[in-house]
């Protein structure tokens, strides 16, 4: 038995295609930031439980509102933008039905799409994620980036999650100028400050993107990837030193 929990705020142009790959799991669980567009509409047309629940820029603890709300053993979590696919649906269903498993989470790969190619290379090529666990097996942690940390074996499946993200430009630059506020408060409150040599990292992160792990290999669209990559780097140094010059003092 299973329960998939998604995050969601104005999500009318994802949650469709979203639900439809989900048809299978035992409880479909939205928890919502109050979204003002078709979202919780089309949500209950699919079935799902819906929770409303201010953001307050912490992810995580918008994630462990989900854990305490699902009613299965496991818990698999899901982005509006992602679509599982019948092969990921199929491993999913096995692994854990496994009633000998001392595997307590596992990691996922996601296969990134940017306007409608897959990315083969890159940074993006490489993810993997810690979505599907028991539900009691731990919390997680960070407002952004946020990580699940459990306790216990972990494995990895073979098939990747698709990730259908940032359908323009607006919405991309939209996305990376909002998690970079978020992760320069983050890195505020622990006390962390932009160093001379961070102002290096964005221009090494691009380099890295687009030569070293051949993100030029997909094109444009690589490029993109590489150049946006860099960009939020930048910008998460250049708020965290806003920040302490603005609220804690430069020293």
């Amino acid at each position: 038995m299973i329960s998939v929990i998604i995050l969601t705020k104005n999500e009318e142009k994802n949650i469709e295609a979203c639900l439809k790959t989900l048809k299978w799991a035992d409880e479909i669980i939205l928890i919502d930031d109050h979204s003002s567009d078709k979202t919780l509409e089309l949500a209950r047309k699919h079935g799902a439980k819906i929770f409303e629940r201010d953001l307050n820029s912490d992810f995580a603890s918008q994630r462990n509102f989900g854990l305490e709300k699902a009613k299965n053993d496991w818990v698999l979590f899901v982005d509006a933008d992602e679509r599982v696919t019948p092969q990921l649906r199929a491993e999913i269903k096995s692994v854990i039905g496994d009633q000998g498993s001392v595997v307590s989470g596992y990691y996922l790969k996601r296969k990134d799409f940017l306007f409608g190619k897959e990315l083969r290379h890159g940074e993006t090529a490489k993810v993997k994620l810690l979505r599907l666990a028991k539900r009691d097996a731990g919390q997680w942690q960070r407002r952004v980036d946020e990580v699940w940390e459990i306790v216990g074996k972990t494995g990895e499946l073979k098939n990747p999650l698709d990730h259908h993200s940032h359908p323009s430009m607006t919405q991309f630059l939209k996305s990376v100028n909002f998690k970079s506020t978020l992760n320069a408060r983050v890195f505020y409150e622990e006390g962390k400050k932009t160093r001379l040599i961070d102002w290096f990292k964005p221009p090494l992160k691009f380099f890295q993107n687009w030569i070293l792990r051949l993100g030029f290999l997909d094109g444009m669209e690589g490029l993109i990837m590489a150049l946006m990559m860099s960009f939020h780097s930048f910008l998460v140094r250049a708020k965290l030193y806003l920040l302490w010059k603005q609220e804690g003092g430069w020293r």
